[in-house]
């Protein structure tokens, strides 16, 4: 008999994301869902061409952990160009799948347990959970304005 998993004890106190219930809500009722990525236009046709040619090219591998050397350069360019900061593509940035990755991979990588972090309110609903999971004591201040 397969037994249901027994999760970590320390997730226990998450709940589903209020992004998703969104979503799911807007769907439900037909609404347009201001929560979450939708776009409600097609991708450009340069996007378009640019996936039919990877795929064509056979460019079907994993990418390097930390992105595509290409793609690295693109953003360290970018960033010198907006910012006037030298940026070295190769010791400097990073690439992940979105922001939510990006911050629970810096949050365990920079906070020990312990640590104290500051979550200015309002926040982004993944900022409590990434810090809770790093072991961090969380500290609010809420912004006035």
């Amino acid at each position: 008999m397969l037994q249901r998993p027994v999760v970590a004890a320390r997730t226990s106190v998450f709940s589903e994301s209020v992004i998703r219930e969104m979503t799911r809500l807007a769907f439900e009722h037909d609404a347009i869902n201001l929560a979450q990525g939708y776009p409600d236009f097609p991708a450009p046709d340069f996007v378009k061409r640019a996936a039919v040619e990877a795929i064509e090219a056979d460019v079907n591998q994993y990418a390097i952990t930390w992105g595509d050397p290409r793609l690295r350069t693109a953003i360290a360019d970018k960033v010198g160009r907006h910012y006037g900061l030298d940026v070295d593509p190769e010791r400097e940035v990073t690439v992940t799948c979105g922001a939510t990755e990006a911050m629970m991979a810096t949050m365990l990588a920079f906070v020990e347990p312990g640590d104290e972090v500051i979550v200015f309110e309002p926040f982004y609903e993944n900022y409590v959970p990434d810090a809770a999971m790093s072991g961090a004591t969380l500290k609010f201040v809420t912004l006035r304005g």
